[in-house]
């Protein structure tokens, strides 16, 4: 079984901060060439740099998920310099914590378009040029399979980004291309700051978690690598929580 990426050319969408960094670090590591997606060429500088100060290669590639013409120039631009995405993570996504009356037709469709309708276009695309042998990571969540009250949308767009994972799965898998999710749990990044300092979480997650903590972001990397790779030959349409053991603990 071989960890090894060498000669991959991975997209991770979302890769200036957070989990999606994490993520562009462990595919470079592995040997990957690593096109590293943001809206804003700065921001996703010292993710690049980070890489490549460590013998990694990565190429930044800005654009706007939801502006269809931008999307399609950066994928031809990035097949016409490296060749086809071998590998695509899927990781860029929103939030918007509100209770149901607050939640009006507007925000649900802003918030599906880039937690899902993104993820599907970007698929939709990238897998028309992918060899046998691609790989399709998308991150979804533990709210995909559980729920909370006001975080409606979010939970219905993780779920359908789950049962997106699946019906690729099945589409693709003739052709010799994977499709797997990975669903994070309590992960202490930039944008969970203030509930991290936040007594009560921590009081509440050492009870809740069978690790009885919040993830390291660079916890993440590991099982995104391990389903890029070829030694997840045989797994397809699953979805792999890392989460600490939230979700099988009570």
């Amino acid at each position: 079984m071989s960890f090894d990426l060498t000669g991959k050319v991975a997209l991770v969408t979302g890769a200036g901060r957070g989990l999606g960094r994490e993520i562009a670090l462990g595919l470079a590591r592995a040997g990957a060439l690593v096109l590293a997606h943001g809206r804003r060429v700065e921001a996703l500088e010292p993710v690049v740099e980070a890489i490549e100060a460590e013998g990694g290669r990565a190429v930044p590639l800005p654009f706007d998920l939801g502006d269809e013409a931008a999307l399609e120039t950066a994928l031809n631009w990035a097949r016409s310099h490296f060749g086809p995405v071998t590998v695509l993570v899927n990781n860029a996504g929103a939030r918007d914590r509100r209770p149901l009356p607050e939640l009006d037709r507007v925000a649900v469709r802003a918030l599906l378009e880039i937690d899902l309708v993104a993820p599907f276009d970007l698929c939709r695309r990238v897998a028309g040029h992918m060899p046998e042998g691609g790989r399709i990571v998308n991150v979804t969540s533990i709210a995909g399979p559980i729920a909370r009250a006001g975080d409606a949308a979010y939970t219905a767009a993780k779920g359908g980004l789950d049962a997106l994972t699946r019906a690729l799965s099945a589409e693709l898998g003739p052709r010799g291309i994977t499709v797997n999710a990975v669903a994070p749990g309590y992960f202490a990044t930039e944008a969970n700051r203030a509930m991290v300092e936040d007594k009560e979480i921590a009081a509440f997650l050492a009870k809740r978690t069978s690790l009885g903590r919040w993830g390291e972001p660079s916890e993440i990397a590991g099982a995104v690598v391990f389903l890029a790779s070829p030694a997840a030959s045989y797994v397809s349409g699953q979805t792999l929580a890392v989460d600490g053991g939230y979700l099988s603990h009570f």
